[in-house]
């Protein structure tokens, strides 16, 4: 108890200071160090207040790429309000019951308490787990059930895959794994694939099924309300693989432009695959069994498949959060097997150098990642706060129920009532088409804009320009340019606001002028 106490200590006073270093630079208002955040609080406001899981409380949008996050919001800010720092709230709270099963599967294979608090810091700090609770997000939640997961899994196989309360509990985190991030679909088909391998053919078809029956539902009533199966933001950014289409781009994409010339892919997996690789291949070596192989190294394997799985059909960019679940769980399955690193270091470090090297790099990859994240951290929320939440409180105080074309969608809709279009397709389905397979905007992304925007009488639109790629509408007039300085978070150090209104064009330009802005932001007005 004493240990669990020590690293909820050393772990949470690292988040304390943070806050308080975020909250001197945003006036003292808490602001999550990036915008999606907000597009969860958004939907569950208006889930909980309006009954409609949409970005906006006129319409149906399935923007959520976490289902059940999003649902949890939603009740607490039915039960409590609806306060922009129940995500932060949730995040800690869930991150206290990862410290706690953290400690018992270390506290399997370490004695003392100095090294199973080592192990669990080990591994939270290699997931930079601080940013991910200060993000907002749903990856807290995804890694607590992968903990989870693979605590009781690992009982289940020492068991001889026959103890029915660990299968239960890794059965029924797998049920929840689909609905929290979609890209645990990798996880259940490297999980499948391997049981296959050993002939296990029972637990291979219960993992598929418990892992995609709730996906499956999901899907079929969203497909019921928008015509997707899987939410806009899945649709949008995912790497699809067309069998029927030219093969040879589509496998230099996928093998080339997201793999081998990926830095962030080296920065992620490089290092767990060479562990798992030369683990298994000196078992190997000793010339056991297929069967047995599999079975030594079973997750090694799993989780290569899905770390490969999620690099060729998802994403590894900014703040690491995307992979948080994998760097969990590689860890906790290295940990183990190399738990001599942990004990004598010095005599292990001697003994095997190949390991040792690789121990070392993950050690000063622990460092970047720590010294990356302390940025993102210190300047991220500042950045989000001078730019989305500023455009926000101007809506919010000018044009709370107008009709706004925007692209960073979380803030502007979590703090007013906007009607929205999204150039960019996560909180509007008609912008999909021109979004999905990484496709480009072209005139006809133009002329459906200026189509859509002027037919449905939208008023402004605050954008980022360059994402357009040339391509704004003609008849929209540039009213004013808001920078931000030192920027790490924010997608570009400025936005654009435009009047799409000709009407409204002198009002709009007064507002702006008017508008009590932060004092770092820098706004540019543009007379024509």
């Amino acid at each position: 108890m004493k240990s669990l106490l020590t690293t909820c200590g050393l772990f949470f006073g690292v988040c304390v200071i943070y806050i308080l270093i975020m909250l001197s630079k945003t006036e003292n208002i808490f602001t999550y160090t990036v915008d999606d955040a907000y597009i969860h609080l958004a939907l569950a406001k208006n889930f909980a207040l309006h009954r409609v899981w949409g970005m906006t409380q006129y319409t149906f949008s399935s923007s959520s790429s976490s289902p059940i996050f999003t649902f949890i919001l939603s009740v607490f800010i039915f039960i409590f309000g609806n306060h922009d720092i129940i995500s932060l709230i949730f995040n800690l709270i869930v991150t206290v019951f990862v410290i706690y099963f953290l400690h018992k599967y270390y506290s399997q294979y370490f004695q003392q308490n100095k090294t199973v608090i080592i192990a669990v810091l080990f591994t939270l700090f290699f997931a930079v787990f601080h940013l991910q609770i200060l993000l907002g997000m749903e990856h807290v939640l995804q890694a607590f059930l992968f903990v989870v997961n693979i605590y009781f899994f690992q009982k289940w196989v020492v068991s001889g895959f026959k103890k029915t309360e660990s299968a239960y509990w890794f059965y029924f985190t797998i049920a929840l794994l689909g609905l929290v991030r979609f890209e645990s679909m990798f996880y259940f088909v490297s999980l499948a694939f391997v049981f296959a391998c050993i002939k296990n053919f029972r637990n291979a078809l219960l993992t598929l099924i418990c892992g995609f029956l709730s996906i499956l539902i999901f899907g079929y009533f969203n497909y019921q309300q928008c015509g997707y199966f899987l939410p806009y933001s899945v649709v949008v950014k995912g790497s699809t693989f067309d069998p029927s289409g030219d093969l040879l781009p589509q496998i230099k994409y996928l093998f080339f432009d997201k793999v081998f010339f990926n830095i962030t892919f080296y920065k992620v997996g490089l290092f767990f695959l060479l562990i798992a690789a030369v683990l298994i291949y000196r078992e190997y070596r000793n010339k056991i069994s297929f069967h047995q192989l599999i079975l030594n190294n079973f997750l090694l394997i799993v989780l290569s498949f899905t770390l490969m799985l999620n690099a060729f059909f998802g994403n590894f960019r900014g703040f690491y959060r995307y992979e948080t679940y994998i760097s969990v769980a590689f860890v906790m399955v290295i940990i183990p097997r190399l738990k001599g690193f942990f004990v004598n270091p010095v005599f292990e470090f001697k003994k095997d150098k190949i390991i040792g090297l690789l121990v070392v790099c993950n050690f000063f990859l622990l460092i970047y990642k720590c010294v990356f994240s302390h940025f993102m951290i210190v300047n991220g929320s500042r950045n989000i706060y001078e730019q989305q939440i500023q455009s926000a409180r101007f809506l919010k105080k000018y044009y709370n129920t107008s009709k706004v074309v925007a692209n960073d969608i979380g803030a502007v809709c979590y703090f007013s009532d906007i009607h929205l279009l999204d150039i960019v397709g996560l909180g509007s389905k008609e912008m999909i088409p021109f979004n999905e397979n990484g496709k480009i905007f072209d005139q006809k992304f133009e002329n459906f804009v200026t189509e859509y925007s002027a037919k449905n009488n939208y008023e402004l639109a605050i954008v980022y320009e360059e994402w357009f790629g040339g391509y704004v509408p003609k008849n929209w007039r540039k009213v004013a340019v808001l920078k931000i300085s030192d920027n790490t978070n924010a997608a570009l150090d400025h936005v654009v606001i435009y009047s799409i209104n000709p009407e409204n064009y002198e009002l709009l330009k007064d507002n702006v002028k008017n508008f009590n802005w932060n004092k770092n932001v820098r706004v540019s007005i543009i007379e024509q």
